[in-house]
């Protein structure tokens, strides 16, 4: 079973985490938000702040206006819950059925792939600021060389010849 949407679109970057919000959640293990909620509340120990916490009204309203489907936040008459990976993961333990079970695994995938992704950008960039750096130290050094060579490089205006014959000037 595959989720109709890919993963990667439903996790948010809130509170410098990846999250998914609790109605995206509850779609990918095919239960409705409110049950989602419920059995999270039922073993609300399972779940310390860095597993899943609440958003504000002004992050919210940011998961609104950039989220795909904001219609199940919009017209929610409580704050929506966001699950880290680890909440995610245990929010499938506890749903305990064969579809969140499943999904978990896409979404431990998805959870890892990003990371992988971030992990690759880091390193792409490591790599362009030594480029830029060795290009800097090259240009310096390039600059030194034209400047050493500039004198070389000028031509002093020729000394007048003194021409060979007679030259009635010259008879004065």
């Amino acid at each position: 079973m595959k989720p109709a949407k890919p993963l990667e679109s439903l996790i948010l970057t809130i509170r410098g985490r990846k999250v998914v919000v609790d109605a995206d959640l509850a779609s990918v293990y095919g239960v409705s938000t409110m049950r989602l909620n419920e059995q999270v509340k039922r073993n609300v120990e399972r779940f310390p702040e860095d597993f899943r916490f609440q958003l504000t009204e002004s992050e919210t309203a940011g998961v609104i206006a950039n989220c795909d489907n904001p219609s199940s936040l919009r017209f929610r008459r409580t704050r929506p819950w966001v699950f880290t990976e680890h909440g995610a993961i245990m929010a499938a333990s506890m749903l305990n059925s064969p579809e969140a079970v499943t999904m978990s695994v896409f979404v431990v995938r998805a959870f890892v792939q990003m990371r992988e992704q971030l992990a690759t950008d880091v390193a792409i960039l490591r790599r362009l600021s030594e480029i830029d750096r060795t290009l800097l130290q090259h240009d310096v050094a390039l600059r030194d060389v034209y400047r050493r060579l500039l004198p070389l490089l000028t031509v002093d205006p020729p000394a007048p010849r003194r021409r060979i014959g007679f030259h009635p000037k010259d008879a004065d």
